[in-house]
């Protein structure tokens, strides 16, 4: 299994908009980077994600799965983009800022440090677990 790390506007999708979506889920639709689709592309059905709120709130808020591997985006014509869908796994007992994962030295090499922009990213294993652990998670989900 993979971890990976999905971001979005709490003001246009939020963790609470894919919690409602359900077991189906949603498509991750509207990556317009090449690095980012093609950490979609290497994704699979049961990878696990933390979801990240941007802009506002800056943390993580919640653990999203990989629903469906990369298809097609749905909202383009443009053959080039692709996205996966997620669903909601749980929200996280205590979010974890980003000021938070900023300070842990053990983070320092966290793709939500060094690529800020990326609106999907990968995360290491020991990364997914220090997470994890901040965010009052005795065990992965």
């Amino acid at each position: 299994m993979a971890y990976w790390l999905f971001k979005s506007e709490p003001d246009v999708y939020s963790f609470d908009a894919l919690a409602a979506d359900g077991k189906k889920g949603t498509e991750w639709t509207g990556v317009r980077n090449y690095a980012a689709r093609n950490f979609m592309r290497e994704m699979k059905v049961g990878d696990l994600g933390f979801f990240y709120h941007s802009n506002e709130g800056k943390e993580i808020v919640g653990i999203a799965e990989v629903a469906k591997p990369a298809h097609r985006d749905s909202t383009t014509d443009d053959e080039r983009w692709e996205c996966v869908d997620i669903r909601a796994v749980r929200p996280v007992p205590k979010p974890v800022t980003l000021e938070a994962v900023k300070a842990n030295p053990k983070l320092a090499e966290m793709a939500l440090v060094r690529l800020g922009r990326l609106s999907v990213q990968p995360v290491t294993d020991a990364e997914w677990w220090e997470v994890c652990r901040m965010a009052g998670l005795d065990k992965a989900p």
